[in-house]
């Protein structure tokens, strides 16, 4: 009688993810969590700093030119955009040189791209 054979999986099995919290909520409480900084976010003086930036700048995004016009997660609604990423460091955060009026599609798209290219290179 002829000994059967095992044949190796082609696909690797994936480790466990019990207890790993699921979707963009979890990811934000995870942030929070580990960067205390984000709560500056949250304050009264970062919405005036914004609201200066915004108006400094007419409303209009720095990188296209196009008038932030839009409201929530509109397109071109107006986002107030670290030029220097502060990671942290409260003299780039608050210091409103460092900071400028985009919309937030260029801000999801191109910035977002930008500074995932300098953390890789």
């Amino acid at each position: 009688m002829a000994k059967i054979r095992t044949i190796q999986p082609l696909v690797a099995t994936l480790a466990p993810l019990v207890g790993r919290a699921k979707g963009e909520k979890a990811r934000d409480q995870y942030r929070r969590q580990t960067q205390p900084w984000r709560a500056w976010y949250n304050t009264r003086r970062w919405e005036q700093l914004r609201l200066q930036t915004f108006e400094r700048d007419l409303y209009f995004c720095q990188r296209s030119g196009e008038l932030c016009s839009g409201t929530g997660n509109d397109p071109n609604s107006p986002v107030a955009n670290h030029k220097v990423p502060h990671r942290g460091d409260p003299a780039l955060f608050w210091d409103i040189n460092n900071i400028e009026t985009v919309t937030k599609r260029i801000h999801d798209s191109l910035i977002q791209a930008e500074e995932r290219r300098a953390r890789i290179g």
